[in-house]
């Protein structure tokens, strides 16, 4: 089993990674691949909503959210860290999740998901909220620790003495790995739950709308 890893960070070696490096070594101890993508100092744009990833089967902005696409398909899991930036993710992390999971058309559910923040002090419950809701917009379980997924330091290397925010990552990291594995047991005997017709509904309606098609 495989699970993907995207540091948000544009730090190498820097506070996220130590509570990455957490997670891979846990997840080494229960027999999964983890591979770790840092994409934090990366030229990677936002998504203009063009709609050309319909037509290409890829977003039409060539660069480090087309490597991820295939390797995100490929995993069983899915676990983004960022630093907390003004009580949010780092903005190139959103920009890379926005058009990953806007481009890429494979069937996510049961892929399990997780996100880790690091932060100074303030701000990680906001930026840990923003990242859950790409996992389950898309059928995506969650997978929890002991604690919510946070990790504190202020200079590099300071998350190395937070023994609780280290302890959560190896809780989050055995967690996903038994969920991980329970899935794919129930696949096998199951199958995927079945999903009905996509519902698309807007706030627009027709019977509002005089002859020449403006609003009444």
């Amino acid at each position: 089993m495989k699970v993907l890893i995207i540091n948000g960070s544009p730090r190498i070696n820097g506070n996220t990674s130590i509570a990455v490096n957490e997670l891979v070594k846990t997840f080494e101890a229960e027999g999964i691949e983890a591979e770790v993508c840092q994409i934090g100092s990366k030229d990677i744009r936002g998504c203009i909503a063009c709609g050309k990833c319909a037509e290409l089967g890829r977003c039409v902005f060539d660069d480090a959210v087309n490597e991820l696409a295939p390797k995100f398909e490929e995993a069983d899991g899915l676990i983004v860290a960022s630093p907390v930036y003004y009580a949010s993710a780092n903005a190139t992390l959103i920009a890379c999740l926005d058009r990953l999971f806007y481009s890429t058309h494979f069937d996510k559910t049961m892929k399990v998901g997780a996100s880790v923040v690091v932060a100074r002090r303030g701000g990680c419950s906001a930026t840990f909220d923003e990242l859950n809701k790409y996992f389950t917009i898309c059928g995506m379980p969650l997978a929890s620790s002991s604690y919510w997924n946070s990790v504190h330091g202020r200079l590099s290397g300071e998350a190395a003495f937070d023994a609780e925010g280290l302890q959560t990552m190896r809780n989050l990291a055995g967690n996903m790995a038994f969920l991980m594995k329970s899935i794919a047991l129930g696949r096998e005997k199951y199958g995927l739950p079945e999903k009905e017709a996509w519902e698309s509904t807007h706030f627009i309606r027709e019977d509002l709308k005089d002859r020449d098609g403006s609003e009444e």
